[in-house]
């Protein structure tokens, strides 16, 4: 077995007394070594041992609940709500995908940085930490900038999908109902 299949198949149980079994190492594991697997970028399944339901999204959120209880926060209350907010919106679908494909968009960038060379050594984590010292504030620029156009490009397709409308319907005969006086 090759070991991008086999590391695909890695199978973590969980049981009803809240332990993880990591199937591929025969051993219980804790959600520490699930975060590493994370770090390690190693892919694997979390399921129900009794009715194998996927809990790996559950797993994943409980990692970030425990990262965001400890430490600096990478989300603020006000970004939370607005997330909450989304839920059940017409918008949830167009979200999530816009904040993963923002995100993955953010990891090739590090990811290119991280695999590059600086006076012929490779940019390591201590070196990222100088550059984003020295940069943090242009980056942050360059992201806020990223982000107005973003906005920007959403409000004018926002605009065109309306005028759009009102052009494909402006020849049906809407009546628009009298608000009602009830109190």
């Amino acid at each position: 077995m090759s070991s991008a299949k086999k590391n695909a198949d890695r199978l973590i149980k969980k049981y009803p007394n809240r332990r993880l079994y990591d199937t591929q190492t025969s051993s219980y594991i804790t959600l520490t070594d699930v975060k590493q697997l994370v770090l390690d970028n190693e892919e694997f399944t979390v399921v129900d041992a009794k009715t194998n339901e996927d809990l790996t999204r559950s797993i994943l959120l409980q990692i970030i609940l425990e990262e965001e209880a400890s430490g600096v926060p990478m989300f603020s209350s006000a970004v939370l709500a607005q997330i909450i907010r989304y839920y059940g919106h017409a918008m949830q679908g167009m979200m999530g995908s816009y904040l993963e494909k923002n995100i993955q968009a953010f990891t090739d960038i590090q990811r290119k940085f991280t695999g590059s060379t600086f006076e012929g050594k490779p940019f390591s984590p201590e070196m990222w930490t100088q550059f984003m010292n020295v940069q943090g504030p242009m980056m942050q620029g360059m992201m806020n900038n990223y982000i107005d156009q973003s906005k920007s490009l959403f409000v004018q397709m926002q605009e065109q999908m309306q005028n759009q409308s009102k052009t494909i319907f402006g020849a049906f005969p809407f009546v628009p109902t009298p608000p009602s006086d009830k109190k």
